[in-house]
């Protein structure tokens, strides 16, 4: 019988495998295992090893995102695998304005900018603004004179200068704003015959007894909602001016403003509401908690009337609402009494609206898209990678949409049902085989269900030609908010915040008009105060008077 010592180990130790091999002397008591118990133990090595490599993939989209959010850029741009134009919920175009009417199978190249010398580009200063000539002439002698009496005399043989030519170049210049004292003076004019005295009454001023004109006021709220300037910031700038306005000073203007303008701000509710189909979202906002040295999250909502797709020329409005939180009572108490169409996330809350039969629910391809563009930058931007091809399908109809904008309802009603129908069919089928082949957990398991789950409400907008694909409307009215936020960190309490929203209702709703929000609110301030309130909608953006910035300018120049 042959026999083995057992080779020491690296730690010292027999190995155990040399000796059970080599020793046949030994028998194993076990009975070794069947091929059936060997298949199920590989099975569940392999359950194991795709349930880890579904975790690895669900961290790096994690990680993925993470990145973007903090170092990345926000663009959502896709078209064929490369970065093209498609938009994004955050740039100014809506998604269908871009890539009109280009085939999806039809790759599209990334734009080239023209060189800096490139006579393409127009160099010119806007011809509303004033000019200021600065005429440089040579010196010239004595010995002849123009007709506006200056010296035109050679310097080298006496003769006389004429014009042959001039070359004119511009350049341009700021006169920083500044600061002017109104005196109302209302002289007392006394009769010498019956010694009655006369004199004219006061001008009104937006706050009684106060010391801001319209324009300054309208210039302070504009700043600090438009232009995203903290008080306190704003008090420092003005100080340099050799003014000294206190944060608190301004914090009372900003308070008795929004006094003036609630029933204002209230005509801008009426008007967004009346409409039958309304945009609607909402985004957080830090609040201070009063005694907890901390803040809290509150909500900024907004409400967008906006028919220009669908070729309506009614004015758009936007009309904002603050709340402490996010629960499903404030957007209820907000559409109160509106009855039409919501075009809405899948906020959890809005169901409770849906479920009154009053409202109908819309929803948004720009939502339902973004977990796939997520999943295209998870997968290194695989041209060819699941989530490209969804990319292109809705990229599809997004391209219809662009070549339809702006016609009546019915045309846009009749091209979605020929083109955007067949579309929406075939990817529902795709989906719908998709599914069963990806794992439940799986990132793609759930993009497909967002769609899914709300396909009713996501393919409404084909067979009705006043809805929109989706509530960028909405997202594009929060933006001054997200960036508002990043500035002023948080708002002082929920009085705070419920001015805000005033004023934002506003300064959105002349943007929306094409007015120069700061403009705008001096006509408001200049006339509030002694308007009557019954006839507060002649102080809307479209009915107060005021010409479009465009248009101004034109007549300007």
């Amino acid at each position: 019988m042959i026999s083995r010592v057992p080779r020491p180990c690296a730690a010292g130790h027999s190995d155990p495998v040399a000796h059970d091999i080599d020793t046949p002397a030994q028998t194993s008591t076990e009975e070794p295992e069947d091929a059936a118990t060997l298949r199920l133990r590989l099975q569940e090595r392999d359950a194991e090893v795709q349930m880890l490599k579904l975790l690895v993939a669900k961290l790096k989209l994690q990680l993925a995102r993470r990145n973007r959010m903090v170092f990345g850029s926000r663009s959502e741009r896709f078209a064929d695998g490369d970065q093209s134009p498609q938009g994004t919920l955050l740039e100014g175009q809506p998604l269908y304005e871009l890539q009109a009417g280009k085939p999806a199978s039809m790759p599209t190249s990334v734009p080239v900018s023209p060189a800096a010398n490139s006579p393409a580009i127009d160099r010119s200063l806007p011809e509303h603004l004033p000019r200021e000539a600065h005429v440089y002439r040579p010196q010239a002698g004595t010995e002849h004179q123009d007709a506006a009496g200056q010296a035109c005399g050679c310097g080298q043989c006496g003769g006389r200068l004429r014009e042959i030519g001039r070359d004119v170049s511009e350049q341009l210049e700021y006169v920083p704003g500044r600061f002017k004292v109104v005196r109302h003076i209302r002289p007392k004019l006394a009769c010498v015959r019956c010694q009655r005295v006369f004199q004219a009454a006061a001008p009104s001023r937006p706050i009684a007894r106060g010391l801001p004109g319209p324009a300054l006021l309208a210039h302070v709220m504009v700043s600090k909602y438009c232009d995203h300037q903290p008080l306190y910031r704003q008090s420092g700038v003005f100080a340099r001016d050799g003014v000294e306005l206190a944060h608190s000073l301004l914090a009372k203007w900003v308070a008795q403003g929004d006094d003036l303008i609630d029933p204002l701000v209230a005509a801008v509710r009426r008007y967004v509401m009346a409409s039958d189909k309304v945009h609607g979202d909402d985004t957080p906002v830090k609040v201070l908690a009063p005694g907890a040295g901390k803040t809290r999250t509150a909500r900024l909502w907004v409400y967008v009337r906006d028919d220009t797709p669908a070729g309506d020329p009614s004015p758009r409005a936007a009309w904002f609402a603050y709340s402490p939180d996010r629960g499903g009572e404030h957007p209820q108490a907000h559409l109160h009494g509106f009855r039409g169409s919501l075009q809405a996330d899948a906020y959890a809350g809005w169901p409770r609206l849906y479920a009154t039969g009053q409202v109908k629910e819309v929803a948004c391809w720009a939502h339902a898209r973004r977990p796939w563009w997520d999943l295209y930058l998870s997968g290194q931007r695989d041209p060819d990678g699941l989530a490209a091809q969804a990319l292109g399908r809705i990229g599809a109809l997004y391209e219809i949409e662009a070549e339809i904008r702006g016609q009546p309802p019915d045309v846009r009603r009749e091209q979605r049902r020929a083109r955007a129908g067949p579309l929406l069919e075939a990817m529902r089928s795709w989906l719908e085989e998709l599914l069963p082949r990806v794992s439940a957990k799986s990132d793609i398991a759930q993009a497909i269900g967002y769609s899914l789950s709300r396909w009713t409400a996501l393919t409404r907008y084909v067979n009705d030609g006043r809805l929109e694909i989706d509530n960028n409307a909405a997202e594009r009215a929060l933006r001054g908010v997200s960036l508002g936020r990043k500035n002023y960190l948080f708002m002082g309490s929920d009085a705070g915040g419920e001015r805000a929203a005033a004023f934002y209702t506003l300064v959105e709703t002349a943007k929306l008009n094409g007015l120069d929000p700061e403009g705008y609110l001096r006509a408001v301030f200049e006339r509030i105060a002694d308007h009557p309130i019954n006839r507060i909608d002649e102080l809307l953006p479209w009915n107060i008077g005021l010409a479009p910035i465009q248009a101004s300018r034109k007549k300007a120049a």
